[in-house]
């Protein structure tokens, strides 16, 4: 078999959000292909709607059940497990694609002799093949065979799991299995999908629809996901000491980690969490300051990292209690600002 795409579905079913995303995978062009739907114990009627597309599909639609949740790793690892196609594919189940995506995708990889392939998305809040804002997920110069610079650039800008084909073959045979149980599975495992690939190929086209929604991961914030994005930082660090790759690429990891452990999670839970504990903001610059206690000479920190998110940085390095009070009395004035901009 060619290609198998998973799915991981957790209560989609609302809106006809599932139902356009499997409709653009079963009238892919590509040739022998199968889509394995993966049923994270949802609570609507998502499971029903995945045994109709599998009726209504036998030949390329399979429907799986987890009786336990455990999120979209869980089930991509379900999914793994079953699949066959010689390439891997992986979507979000409120998202959709472009019916040429995957033939587009594995001619060019089978082309080239290339191992990853991948492309852009667009931003879309509407269902339709409409292109809204794109999102460039790689350049030019990460293609071809990857060098030592290349693989820097893919840690540091390797774009979107979402929008790439995969090996099936070196995924189970490095074990690239997904972390259970947390949020920001692919934020943990990406760089291991990357770098253990050797030659990239990539089409500048938004052929991936990124659907934006309220109830999308990426727009809420909780401190529960704020603890799941710094349990993906540790995993990535993990999986690169695993794959030997930690020694090598140590700068690039070491920024990567605190965008993805410190800084994201940092200010997303100040702007997004309304109570504020000051034991998890002092843990976690704790954390931070033991895992890369030199991380605010990182290169690539000076370089990426904006004036003011340093000066907070430094800040809460310094002292959490006057951080957290110098950070709600920003916040306050620039809401005070906002109002009377409003009134005027």
């Amino acid at each position: 078999m060619k290609l198998s795409i998973i799915v991981p579905v957790y209560n989609m079913a609302s809106e006809g959000k599932l139902e356009f995303c499997l409709n653009s995978l079963v009238n892919q062009t590509v040739s022998d292909y199968e889509i394995i739907a993966v049923d994270d114990c949802s609570t609507d009627n998502s499971l029903e709607i995945l045994k109709n597309f599998e009726k209504k599909y036998p030949d390329r639609f399979r429907a799986i059940h987890s009786e336990v949740n455990k999120k979209q790793g869980g089930a991509k690892n379900i999914g793994l497990r079953e699949a066959k196609g010689e390439w891997i594919g992986f979507i979000d189940s409120d998202d959709w694609i472009a019916p040429d995506m995957y033939e587009r995708l594995i001619a060019r990889a089978e082309q080239t002799g290339a191992d990853l392939a991948g492309c852009d998305y667009c931003l879309t809040n509407e269902h339709s093949f409409q292109s809204g804002q794109i999102v460039h997920n790689n350049r030019k110069e990460q293609t071809g065979k990857l060098t030592p610079d290349k693989y820097r650039s893919l840690i540091l800008d390797g774009g979107s799991l979402v929008v790439k084909i995969f090996r099936r073959s070196t995924i189970l045979e490095k074990e690239l299995w997904f972390p259970e149980n947390i949020f920001y599975e692919d934020n943990a495992v990406g760089n291991s999908y990357l770098l253990t690939s050797s030659h990239f190929e990539y089409i500048e086209e938004p052929l991936y629809f990124y659907y934006q929604h309220e109830a999308s991961t990426v727009h809420t914030i909780t401190q529960e996901r704020c603890e799941h994005r710094m349990e993906a930082g540790r995993l990535m660090l993990k999986e690169a000491k695993r794959l030997h790759y930690f020694a090598d690429y140590r700068q690039e990891l070491e920024y990567s980690f605190t965008l993805l452990f410190y800084i994201n999670t940092l200010f997303s839970y100040m702007i997004g969490c309304k109570k504020h504990k000051y034991s998890f903001v002092k843990a976690l610059g704790k954390e931070m300051k033991e895992t890369f206690p030199d991380f605010q000479s990182n290169p690539y920190f000076k370089e990426r990292t904006n004036p003011e998110e340093k000066k907070l940085t430094a800040m809460h390095m310094k002292s959490t209690l006057y951080f957290m009070l110098y950070y709600k009395l920003l916040w306050t004035y620039r809401n005070l600002r906002k109002r009377l901009k409003g009134k005027n």
